[in-house]
């Protein structure tokens, strides 16, 4: 019993991270339509920015999103305005081909700039364990958790308290309505693409926590965005929330039933299964493509 609830306590700290691998991800392809394979990529590129502000300056990784986010958040504004804006009304197939290709052009540059070699942020003071009823919980982990949940918060007080947010929404739920009501949706794509970048590079910030870090990477944080975007359902902060969370679970306790080496091939089982049971996700809403 204390090993179910180990693994469950370690499946929500790593699905708490999950949720901010998705938001970004659940924001562009619910507002914009496009399947963004650049995100992987990115996520690692902030997760370097992290270790070299931390190896070189110092900056501890939780405070290093308080820079990133602003620097990606232009990185993926002008990326979408000058490239992806060209094609955006395109079917998706193209839009997806050419996230690929830059997915591939940003990858083969960390590989160039910083090697395939994995690196690690390691702290001069480690973080101490905690036991709870036997139990043990990393508190890197539940800082690292605490932060990502944090910034889904500040995500979601954007969409939803702000002007900006309010007009991403009304172009998410209906483009022409929005344009209408004299919405411009050229630069809102910009700003969600921006917005998609900033959390990404965030999240890759917090996971520099506790994972190593490699170029190699991205192509696992992109199918996990992927999926947790299924699982929970495209088209809300909520299903990216209860997607991340049953995807750490998930792999977590498959980790237990058979083994480290098959528990993403269980989450992916889990995956087909939803998508013929309820094709929207867990909490997904009809509409989004």
């Amino acid at each position: 019993m204390t090993l179910f609830f180990q693994n469950l306590v370690n499946g929500l700290l790593l699905g708490g991270l999950y949720v901010c691998i998705a938001i970004g991800f659940s924001l562009i392809w619910g507002v914009l339509n496009i399947i963004n394979l650049l995100h992987g990529s990115i996520i690692v590129l902030g997760s370097y920015i992290a270790f070299y502000a931390f190896t070189y300056l110092g900056i501890s990784p939780f405070l290093a999103p308080v820079f990133v986010i602003p620097i990606m958040f232009w990185f993926g504004y002008f990326l979408q305005l000058g490239v992806l804006n060209r094609v955006v009304d395109q079917p998706v197939l193209i839009t997806m081909t050419l996230t690929f290709g830059l997915d591939l052009i940003l990858n083969n540059a960390m590989l160039y700039a910083f090697t395939a070699d994995f690196r690690r942020i390691v702290f001069k003071v480690p973080f101490d364990n905690i036991e709870v009823l036997g139990v043990i919980v990393p508190m890197d982990r539940v800082f690292a958790m605490g932060l990502a949940l944090l910034l889904t918060l500040v995500f979601y007080l954007l969409l939803h308290m702000s002007r900006t947010g309010r007009a991403i929404v009304a172009v998410r739920n209906d483009r022409d309505a929005a344009v209408l009501m004299g919405v411009n949706v050229k630069n809102i794509y910009a700003v969600t693409f921006g917005i998609g970048a900033a959390f990404a590079a965030a999240a890759g910030c917090l996971l520099a926590i506790i994972f190593p870090i490699s170029p190699a990477a991205s192509v696992v944080y992109v199918g996990k965005a992927f999926v947790i975007c299924v699982l929970g359902g495209l088209g809300s902060i909520g299903g990216a929330m209860i997607g991340g969370l049953a995807l750490g679970v998930i792999e977590s306790m498959g980790v237990m039933v058979a083994g480290p080496e098959h528990s993403v091939l269980i989450a992916f089982l889990l995956l087909l299964i939803i998508l013929v049971v309820k094709p929207t996700g867990l909490v997904g809403k009809r509409g989004y493509e």
